[in-house]
């Protein structure tokens, strides 16, 4: 079940984030920031590589395999997700 979030600072009252229709582009943005990292092939300096990046975009690390990308990411009690 979700709950209504009370921003204080703003004075609002806010969405729960499990609603995608009322999300706003703030809320998109972060979204799983914490908790996801995304993993997407890549070509680093000529060689097959698979970067792992925060839900964001911002990218964290670089991998060898897609396998040592997941586990990095487990390791790290986050969720991998593919990105193709």
């Amino acid at each position: 079940m979700s709950k209504i979030v009370h921003d204080e600072e703003a004075g609002k009252v806010q969405a729960p984030v499990s609603d995608l229709r009322r999300m706003t582009h703030q809320d998109l943005k972060e979204f799983g920031m914490s908790h996801v990292a995304y993993v997407k092939p890549v070509v680093y300096e000529g060689e097959a590589a698979f970067a792992i990046h925060a839900a964001d975009g911002t990218p964290m690390a670089l991998a060898e395999d897609r396998s040592s990308a997941f586990e990095a990411i487990v390791d790290h009690e986050m969720i991998p997700a593919w990105v193709h």
